[in-house]
């Protein structure tokens, strides 16, 4: 009885010194299984404790229990020390060491379009107008009927433009923005209207069904061709340079007349001729025109005294002419375009 007695301190010693010295979860459980599993050495004591008197069977039960106990117990603390070293080590691994160079973040940028619109935005500012802006989605009077358009014009066809329903549709022009202005201002008025417009072009290298234009409108007395003209030539002038010039071709918009086509000389070449301006020596960048008097008097303002002028730039076309983009696409795919 007694040596069994010593076996049993002799595994509670041993279980103790190796049990304390267990670095990890998985040498923790190998100790478990060794000191206190079914085929353990304290385990095989129950074989004993059946063989004995029944005298002694209580108080050599307890010394067995007392020391699947003690092992018990002594596991628990490894286990909470082990957690304790295993957060530790989470810790100073996770710490901030103030010695290290800091992480490198690309930086944002503009979209070429946006560059090119508030390019243009402040050449124009400069000269005087006003930024207006105006809902994508219109109706037919803003769209077409203000602006002298007829009702069987091609402009208005389903293969033209995105109608919402009925006589509801998405703007073709930001030209419906000078309509609510003169509808709701008196002259002198002196604005531009940037902004997205929507037709129903195929997406291909120069058409898109979604693309931005910035208009401009003066109205107010004794307003002439020249005055347009000398408008144009100085927003010219300003934007692609001094050397930069300017011409008109005649043209037909049903709401300006007389109506023009501008062209710039090529700041590419100079007007020499090259593939930005297929060897031409200019480039078209903007429709041009007085107010058509029909369109004073569907807005009410008085066109024995009031006169006006119109233009509008594609600053789409602008944006890839100036950054060289051979295709309208690449404006919409995430790539990086600069100047």
């Amino acid at each position: 009885m007694s040596t069994d007695l010593d076996k049993l301190h002799a595994i509670l010693q041993n279980a103790t010194s190796e049990i304390e010295g267990a670095q990890n979860f998985h040498d923790l459980n190998n100790l478990k299984s060794h000191f206190i599993g079914k085929k353990s050495e304290l385990n095989d004591f129950m074989k004993i404790l059946g063989s004995l008197p029944p005298q002694e069977k209580p108080a050599f039960g307890k010394k067995i229990n007392d020391v699947k106990v003690a092992i018990e117990n002594l596991l628990q603390i490894a286990e909470v020390r082990i957690n304790s070293s295993i957060y530790e080590q989470t810790l100073k691994s996770a710490m901030f060491d103030h010695s290290m160079p800091g992480r490198t973040f690309a930086k944002g940028s503009l979209h070429p379009i946006t560059i090119i619109q508030q390019k243009i935005e402040d050449v124009l500012i400069d000269m005087g107008f006003q930024v207006t802006d105006g809902p994508d989605v219109e109706d037919e009077f803003h769209n077409f009927d203000a602006l002298n358009t007829p009702k069987d014009h091609p402009a208005r066809n389903l293969a033209d433009t995105f109608y919402v329903e009925n006589d509801v549709l998405l703007r073709t022009q930001t030209s419906t923005v000078q309509v609510r202005v003169m509808e709701n201002y008196k002259p002198p008025i002196k604005i531009i209207s940037p902004g997205r417009c929507y037709r129903n072009d195929k997406f291909d290298a120069t058409h898109s069904p979604v693309f931005h234009q910035v208009e401009g409108l003066v109205v107010d007395e004794g307003i002439s061709f020249r005055d347009l003209h000398d408008t144009i030539n100085d927003f010219v002038k300003r934007m692609f340079g001094d050397d930069c010039r300017s011409r008109f071709r005649p043209h037909f918009f049903p709401f300006t007349e007389p109506s023009a086509e501008v062209d710039i000389s090529c700041f590419a070449c100079g007007g020499k001729g090259c593939p930005t301006c297929k060897n031409s020596g200019w480039i078209e960048i903007a429709g041009a025109g007085m107010v058509d008097p029909n369109v004073f008097d569907i807005l009410g303002i008085d066109k024995e005294k009031y006169t006006g002028f119109a233009f509008g730039f594609g600053i789409d076309r602008m944006t890839m002419l100036i950054l060289h983009v051979p295709d309208i696409r690449m404006l919409y795919d995430n790539l990086v375009v600069t100047e």
